[in-house]
């Protein structure tokens, strides 16, 4: 088989990732977060511990992004000596030939894709997935259910909660209707996204929510004038 295609596939893609890496390595990213160079900043100590958490997480994702092209890079330069080799194209495994569909999808590909490690699944999984089983027994398969609405999932979020969800003076008010947890507001008028462009075109909004909460005022300041 004629591997020319996929020789100069992964020798294009070596050199966009050799200078990309160039580009990163101008970033600082191989010294420490702290460090002047790196962040920009003689120091750490007046800046806001969310501004630098924020910046800590882009420069974690930029660190796992360099990582991943890294490896994609020796991928490809594993591949170009197999090559070199005459051992390209034949699975590691099985000693079959790699299908030329597979090798297009993933010219790196090192064995046929029933004798790849990736097909085996972890029999670690996330704790996540026994919630998400039990919610599929109770509720059915998804959220098209008719039986399973947004108060189902607030009370299977809730019941791994220890401690109350309504807290005093607290603006949440539980409603019937099956909608979960509103804030009350006061009526207000709005326009279209065109702006005003006359009285006819101005909505006022009206907050049911907010009316049942006023009703209830009034009617308890009514008993207590009654008393």
């Amino acid at each position: 088989m004629d591997y020319a295609h996929y020789k100069k596939q992964l020798e294009e893609r070596q050199l966009e990732i050799e200078t990309r890496l160039l580009e990163q390595n101008s970033l600082g990213l191989e010294r420490g977060f702290a460090s002047d160079m790196a962040s920009g900043e003689l120091s750490q100590y007046d800046n806001h511990p969310a501004d630098s958490g924020t910046e800590l997480y882009e420069r974690e994702k930029d660190i796992a992004l360099l990582g991943h092209l890294k490896e994609e890079l020796s991928d490809i330069q594993y591949s170009l000596k197999q090559m070199k080799a005459g051992k390209y194209g034949i699975c590691e495994k099985t000693g079959k030939l790699i299908p030329k569909e597979r090798l297009e999808a993933l010219p790196t590909a090192r064995t046929v894709s029933q004798a790849s490690s990736n097909q085996e699944m972890s029999e670690d999984r996330p704790i996540e997935e026994e919630v998400l089983e039990d919610l599929e027994a109770n509720y059915g398969r998804d959220s098209d259910d008719p039986e399973y609405n947004e108060q189902n999932a607030y009370e299977q979020v809730a019941s791994f909660n220890q401690s109350s969800m309504t807290y005093d003076d607290s603006s949440l008010m539980d409603n019937q209707d099956g909608t979960g947890y509103v804030e009350e507001f006061e009526p207000f008028v709005s326009t279209d996204m065109h702006g005003y462009t006359g009285a006819d075109r101005v909505t006022f909004e009206r907050n049911v929510h907010y009316d049942k909460y006023m009703d209830d005022m009034d009617e308890a300041e009514a008993e207590r004038s009654e008393d």
